[in-house]
């Protein structure tokens, strides 16, 4: 009886936060979507920065990702051309498709060297969190934004195990080109919601 009191006492919580987000502005939600991206990015590229030439831990850029199939601006120029609903599904197209291998990075970080295990297993956890925090956001403002913002394109990753160290490394390249798409787009809709000009985007 106790746990499910405690169930329900969750659930009513979950359930206020979401009213609460959906009463918020567009344009505040956007901005908080903003700066979660912003962490995220940071955050992948914290790890890439600290493994970088590393002898027993090699990051290098890769281009066959599990999400290049999706067709994305590939910088500023052409994301202001993209529409407000097309650039927010984009953004939720990619980080759906990092649910998955995200969950397969946190549990293969056992096949790595024991002095890489910890900071790769802290970080990734965070990148979680904050993934599911933002994804969460997302969802709310996709559904102030229309039906074209609430398209997502599934991007399948068919690794479902442990992954050997030469794999980890390519996902942790694409995440984190990933990642900074994502935040490119969510600022750029930052940059129109507060009626900036483009060349200060």
């Amino acid at each position: 009886m106790a746990q499910r009191r405690i169930r329900g006492g969750k659930l009513v919580m979950v359930l206020c936060v979401v009213a609460m987000c959906r009463a918020v502005p567009i344009n505040d939600l956007i901005y908080r979507a903003s700066q979660q991206s912003d962490q995220l990015h940071a955050l992948s590229t914290m790890l890439t920065q600290e493994l970088q030439g590393s002898e027993v831990f090699p990051i290098d850029r890769v281009h066959a990702c599990h999400t290049s199939s999706l067709q994305t601006p590939t910088d500023k120029e052409q994301a202001l051309q993209v529409s407000e609903s097309d650039l927010l599904s984009l953004a939720r197209s990619l980080l759906q498709a990092w649910s998955d291998p995200l969950v397969v990075l946190s549990s293969s970080t056992n096949v790595l060297p024991y002095s890489a295990q910890s900071t790769l297993s802290k970080t990734i956890q965070k990148m979680q969190e904050h993934s599911k925090d933002l994804k969460d956001g997302l969802d709310i403002l996709s559904s102030k934004m229309g039906p074209a913002a609430q398209t997502i394109t599934s991007l399948p990753f068919i690794e479902t195990n442990e992954i050997g160290q030469d794999k980890i490394t390519k996902l942790l390249s694409c995440f984190r080109r990933d990642s900074h798409k994502i935040d490119s787009f969510l600022k750029v809709l930052r940059c129109r919601a507060a009626n900036m000009q483009p060349q200060m985007c």
